[in-house]
């Protein structure tokens, strides 16, 4: 775990621990006020980095720490070695910020495929990925030369990316596909139709997990063959939430009726529903909690011991 910066000049006035964070009895939660519009997350040892307005953040629990400013940084971040690489829609370019000077050190152009921000940026096999054109194209930058090194054909209208079990997942919700991308080749070497509106996914727990939003379910992907091979019913939609997966559970953030669910892997159940409806937010899994976000109502929020709010 990496000592965190003591950065004066970026600490606004009243972002104390005790003016930062507040209890909440019922899952023994801490609550944290976040300005602006703090949205996607990276975890960052003890702490997390949230992208908001014109700017990228890194919290703890004891308030903020950090401050660089962006353009318009977009979409679901991912960190790699000493850097946290961030898209930026406005830019339509990778970012690659220092996170322990917290400066900006490179400025990729990419493309971003999504200019809406609904998208992810991954880390794996050496490489950060991106989906950087509409018409379907994933990037992959070398971070020892900050370039591109090739360009993937994928699904038209793929913006969502995870790096699991050697591969990258590719996900296209207009074309209801999620696409095996085979890192020594370059190439998509399998894909395989989705229900309606698939959006983010996470792969851990022993498979790929895709959210399809317009049907509120998971599906469960099989990491050797690709193929769909269970789902779990969570709502009407799951518009707009975020994944994540550890402690033998899949998390998914939510938009109605909870916070975020707890999803056992291998019975397909929703073992746990936590927290209150907070709008849209993301959501990040560590071993001593959870960490979630909710723009609408300007907070960070720390969920303690995930063993326990699963059961």
């Amino acid at each position: 775990m990496s000592k965190l910066p003591i950065l004066g000049a970026v600490l606004a006035a009243g972002f104390s621990a005790a003016a930062a964070a507040a209890a909440a009895p019922a899952h023994g939660e801490q609550v944290i006020q976040v300005p602006g519009f703090a949205d996607f997350l990276a975890v960052d040892g003890d702490s997390v980095w949230a992208t908001n307005d014109a700017r990228v953040e890194r919290w703890s629990r004891q308030g903020r720490i950090a401050l660089v400013p962006m353009s318009k940084p977009c979409g679901a971040m991912a960190i790699l070695g000493d850097d946290l690489w961030v898209a930026d829609c406005k830019e339509q370019a990778l970012v690659r910020i220092d996170r322990h000077k917290a400066q900006k050190t490179a400025t990729i152009p990419t493309g971003i495929a999504n200019p809406k921000g609904e998208l992810n940026v991954v880390a794996g096999a050496g490489s950060i990925w991106v989906a950087s054109d509409q018409k379907g194209i994933v990037s992959r930058v070398d971070p020892a030369s900050n370039k591109v090194t090739a360009t993937i054909p994928v699904s038209m209208g793929t913006h969502y990316l995870t790096f699991g079990f050697g591969s990258v997942w590719a996900v296209s919700s207009e074309a209801g596909t999620i696409q095996r991308i085979d890192p020594a080749s370059d190439t998509v070497v399998k894909t395989t139709a989705l229900g309606k509106e698939p959006a983010f996914l996470a792969a851990g727990e022993g498979a790929v997990w895709v959210q399809e939003q317009g049907d509120g379910s998971i599906a469960r992907v099989d990491p050797a063959s690709g193929e769909v091979t269970g789902r779990v019913k969570v709502g009407e939609v799951l518009k707009y939430g975020d994944i994540d997966t550890g402690a033998g559970m899949v998390w998914l953030r939510t938009t109605e009726d909870q916070t975020f669910v707890a999803i056992d892997p291998e019975t397909l159940t929703v073992k746990a529903r936590v927290g209150k409806a907070e709008g849209s937010g993301a959501l990040r899994f560590t071993s001593e909690g959870l960490w979630t976000s909710a723009h609408d109502v300007q907070t960070l929020t720390w969920w303690p011991d995930p063993a326990r709010l699963a059961k």
